[in-house]
């Protein structure tokens, strides 16, 4: 399985949108609690909040999540996003 995601950082309200094979391992990097060669935009933007998976979808095949995380990147999908899941 693969899955399109969305965090929040719990201090700053930023949001990322990333696609994974294994979305408990890749919070758990974005959070700092696996090591990582460099710097991230979300290790560079935690500060001292936490990043908080607010949305998920889960796809059989790598490239229907690539088009769906694209997808979600663009204007429209943010605005889905903020519309529907994330709020004003």
């Amino acid at each position: 399985m693969f899955y399109v995601y969305v965090i929040k950082n719990s201090q700053n309200g930023k949001i990322y949108i990333g696609q994974t094979s294994n979305l408990e391992k890749r919070l758990k990097r974005h959070n700092n609690k696996l090591s990582n060669k460099r710097k991230s935009f979300t290790q560079k933007n935690k500060g001292s909040g936490e990043w908080i998976l607010v949305y998920k979808e889960e796809f059989k095949e790598r490239k229907d999540a690539l088009k769906r995380e694209k997808e979600l990147k663009s204007f429209q999908g943010r605005k889905f996003l903020r519309d529907k899941i994330l709020g004003p």
